[in-house]
């Protein structure tokens, strides 16, 4: 396997390797951001976030946003329509010290794009570049955008949206392979991934399809993209970035046993805990501990069973008595 691990910048911010941990709503909090900075990501984005919640001081957006030292660098991503709440969101949002400021112009919820948000701005150029200019001006942080193919496969218009990007002082583009009309089905497009490489003189991330640590190396080699972000294929699975960099340095690194699912899941659970209390860490850990053992023999059983569980000992011992059972053929 061709070595290929290498660091980047965005502005001046120096990106270890070429593997990104995407923002997911309700996933990328700063513990699993944490975890995935451990595991090898070179750079970690945050959930996004409202610029309206920042800018009326909603405690929730400002949770969001809450970063720690071990997991920089770190790109806090944003989003809104209005320039100029955009920038006085930006400017709050400076004082937690992030590295990157990312403003998304790619998300599909209906939600979203019901405010002109996210992939809507996608159909707003000028808008979209009025953002961006706007924002780039309130910080002195590198500003990145995140985008999609296009709205839907009429209105492919990628790599002309990334050049405004640019041109309006973006620093780096994240393109999904996917219009807004697809969300998360279908193929991702690499094809236009690639063109927008080509296109720009900024750094490009691609992002869409990239499951296991091979397909992070062929999207790598087939768009000539400056960096993976790896989204869906991340969860419950922080070892896609250490495996994906050992296949990188020429070392295939066998998938993480049951055991270690385990264990994963179980540290997880605890560092949750202690900073969010038992109460709250409990009913949000199911879903991650769900993606954890998804696959194993007999998980949909003990998934019932988590889910049922109302303290840390509960799931504790769920999850051990399993492992047990399962390594001794009793599942």
């Amino acid at each position: 396997m061709k070595n290929v691990p290498r660091t980047f910048s965005i502005g001046n911010v120096v990106v270890p390797n070429s593997l990104v941990l995407a923002p997911m709503a309700g996933v990328t909090d700063i513990i699993y951001r944490a975890l995935c900075r451990e595991m090898g990501a070179g750079l970690v984005f945050t959930e996004m976030v409202s610029d309206q919640g920042l800018v009326h001081r909603n405690k929730q957006s400002h949770a969001i946003t809450q970063i720690s030292a071990e997991e920089r660098p770190v790109a806090v991503q944003l989003f809104g329509h209005d320039p100029d709440i955009m920038a006085r969101a930006a400017e709050l949002l400076c004082n937690k010290r992030p590295d990157l400021l990312d403003i998304n112009m790619g998300c599909p919820v209906p939600k979203v794009v019901r405010n002109g948000e996210g992939a809507a701005l996608m159909k707003e150029p000028l808008l979209a570049e009025r953002i961006i200019r706007t924002v780039r001006s309130a910080v002195s942080i590198p500003v990145t955008v995140k985008i999609r193919k296009g709205w839907d496969d009429t209105s492919a218009n990628a790599v002309e949206f990334a050049k405004r990007c640019e041109e309006a002082g973006a620093s780096a583009v994240t393109v999904h392979g996917r219009t807004r009309t697809q969300f998360y089905s279908g193929k991702a497009d690499w094809d236009i991934i690639a063109e927008v490489k080509r296109s720009l003189s900024v750094p490009v991330i691609g992002n869409g399809d990239v499951w296991e640590p091979d397909d992070a190396i062929r999207m790598l080699s087939y768009t000539a993209c400056d960096a993976v972000m790896i989204a869906r294929g991340s969860l419950g699975n922080p070892w896609i970035f250490s495996r994906t960099l050992q296949l990188m340095a020429g070392s295939e690194t066998p998938p993480p046993s049951a055991r270690d699912r385990i264990c994963m899941a179980l540290r997880h659970l605890g560092m949750c805990v202690e900073r969010q209390g038992e109460k709250s860490a409990i009913p949000y850990m199911r879903k991650h501990i769900g993606w954890y053992i998804k696959g194993l023999q007999g998980s949909a059983r003990l998934r019932q069973q988590v889910n049922a569980a109302r303290t840390r000992e509960q799931v504790t011992h769920l999850l051990l008595e399993y492992v047990s059972r399962l390594e001794e053929g009793e599942v």
